[in-house]
């Protein structure tokens, strides 16, 4: 049975509503991929935020189709988000693999579609390795750059518009001054901008810029370096989890909610959408359940009093040589 829980949308530039709160498939595992999205939908998810790297897109499609085929939800009631990896920023691979990754979730097109990083690396065809990652060479040590320009790339995805395989087209882990440099040349803005976003690192400046310029905004790793515990990364070891700090757990009590609930509030009460990821129904619920309470205007500042400019997703803190956030 689905949830009585009403996820607030966010309208778009051109009208078009987004669910607030999402469910994202970053590091979602394979074998219970497709049970997870089956099962988030039957709870009143509508929103899915899935990519070519996460490399269970056609598991997760394979929720997507036994919930349609069992009534519980139509196609057109779901926003579907996917994004552009590195190594297809070649105008002309840019739809042969929005065709690829459509087939793979078994849906006609797209309501979100972002460019994943603003990096073009060396092509990689998807029938020798898919999906392709950071590096070139099967051994994973030699990163090789492409030579799309990222105006080549984004007037490529422009085209997957008139084309009819995607809604809505965005970008993801841009920069302010990549963002300008768009607007210079753009046809069609983007409609929602992607970044990192957690009480550790604010981006306040770009999150003005994208409102002054009518674009939404999409917060991922909401919860911080919680995501990042076990990608073997001294930065997210060596920081005090938002679940634990004070901070957070003092207002959480005083709400009767959990941290991750107010982490998400404090985010979706700012205006941004989330996408938290979970197994488990428990939390899938939980993190459905965070617009329904309000943080006060002080609680709303102590938590955005944390900002540190701490990054968890540069590629850098993994070992890839890839300066995008130099």
């Amino acid at each position: 049975m689905a949830t009585d829980v009403q996820t607030p949308k966010i309208k778009l530039a051109n009208g078009v509503e987004m669910p607030q709160v999402g469910l994202g498939m970053w590091k979602m595992d394979n074998d219970t991929c497709a049970d997870v999205v089956y099962r988030a939908i039957k709870d009143g998810y509508r929103l899915f935020d899935g990519a070519c790297d996460y490399g269970n897109e056609k598991e997760g499609g394979e929720g997507v189709t036994r919930a349609i085929k069992d009534g519980l939800v139509k196609r057109e009631e779901l926003f579907i988000i996917s994004k552009l990896w590195n190594s297809f920023h070649d105008p002309e691979q840019v739809e042969p693999i929005v065709r690829k990754q459509l087939a793979d979730w078994g849906v006609g097109y797209f309501d979100l579609y972002y460019i994943h990083f603003p990096v073009s690396l060396k092509y990689v065809d998807p029938s020798v390795r898919y999906p392709p990652g950071w590096f070139f060479d099967d051994a994973g040590t030699k990163v090789e750059h492409g030579k799309a320009s990222l105006q080549s790339t984004w007037q490529a995805m422009e085209a997957l518009i008139p084309a009819g395989l995607a809604k809505n087209i965005g970008v993801s882990n841009y920069t302010g001054a990549l963002l300008l440099d768009l607007f210079t040349y753009a046809k069609i803005k983007p409609a929602v901008v992607q970044v990192e976003h957690h009480p550790y690192l604010l981006q306040q400046s770009l999150l003005d810029l994208c409102k002054s310029h009518g674009i939404a905004v999409t917060g991922y790793s909401s919860f911080g370096p919680q995501s990042f515990r076990d990608c073997d990364m001294e930065l997210a070891q060596s920081i005090e989890l938002l679940f634990d700090h004070p901070v957070i757990t003092k207002i959480a009590n005083r709400h009767r909610k959990t941290a991750a609930q107010v982490l998400l509030r404090w985010s979706t009460q700012r205006g941004i959408a989330v996408i938290p990821k979970s197994n488990t129904q428990d939390r899938l619920l939980e993190n459905l359940d965070v617009t329904s309470f309000d943080l006060s205007e002080e609680e709303i500042k102590q938590i955005s009093g944390l900002d540190r400019g701490f990054r968890f997703n540069n590629p850098l803190n993994y070992g890839i040589p890839v300066y995008n956030f130099a």
